[in-house]
């Protein structure tokens, strides 16, 4: 069942050695900032458990994976510093995946816009359903992908990062994303979809926990700086929103 909690849901459960970490909001799974918060305390924490070793990040439902960004908390921003806290959001959850000690199993069951996809490409692994098309379409509202740009583009290349980036009325479906690199795997239904991501949880979580861990770091090789950049991405996109183009077509959005 889907929250209907006005700041969204999070909830963490165990089966074995693998930690489920499930995120909802009634706005199509999207991220109040609140709740961008909460999540990246959870990879902080499950980080240092030792009864811990695979983490699996899923939204509730069976339609949208993640809509982004809070819509009605991106309209309200109305200084730059406000907007550098807000598109700090997706920013420290990145940075939190990437730090995480534990391999992290994306399970995306559907659509997935902007800041979804970068949580999509911060996964070490990912499995989706054949409904998970994507699509980043932040030039349309006059700002750009800037913060998760990164992880996007380390696990897709720039091309797609291009290709997805200039062309943001378009979807990409699930086999164009797998093609490029995001999912490994693309399944016909949710219900083989869900027995896939624990079956392969599982097994992930059977193998040495010290190779697991020194493997996390080889993946994330080269990325000791993304504080920083993404700290100066969320300013640059903090000062594009309130840009005259940028609030005409958030007005037009809201209409």
């Amino acid at each position: 069942m889907s929250t209907t909690r006005p700041n969204g849901s999070l909830y963490t459960r165990t089966e074995g050695r693998v930690a489920i970490v499930e995120f909802g909001h009634p706005a199509s799974n999207s991220f109040p900032l609140e709740l961008l918060e909460r999540l990246k305390k959870e990879f902080y924490d499950l980080s240092e458990r030792d009864d811990i070793q695979v983490i699996v990040l899923k939204s509730e439902g069976d339609k949208a994976f993640c809509a982004g960004a809070s819509f009605n908390e991106l309209v309200a921003v109305s200084t730059a510093e406000e907007g550098k806290v807000f598109f700090s959001g997706f920013a420290g959850v990145i940075n939190a995946m990437r730090k995480c000690r534990k391999l992290i199993i994306g399970r995306i069951q559907g659509k997935t816009v902007g800041g979804g996809v970068g949580l999509a490409a911060a996964c070490d692994y990912v499995l989706a359903a054949e409904a998970a098309a994507i699509k980043l379409s932040e030039l349309t509202v006059g700002i750009g992908p800037f913060v998760i740009a990164p992880a996007v583009e380390r696990k897709m290349g720039k091309a797609a990062l291009a290709e997805l980036t200039l062309a943001p009325d378009q979807w990409k479906n699930a086999y164009w994303a797998k093609e490029k690199g995001l999912y490994a795997r693309v399944f016909d239904r949710i219900s083989e979809l869900d027995r896939e991501v624990m079956l392969f949880a599982e097994k992930l979580a059977s193998y040495n926990p010290d190779a697991l861990s020194e493997m996390k770091k080889v993946l994330w090789e080269g990325t000791s700086h993304w504080d920083e950049l993404l700290g100066s991405r969320a300013e640059i996109t903090g000062r594009l929103v309130l840009s005259g183009f940028t609030r005409k077509a958030l007005e037009k959005f809201k209409k």
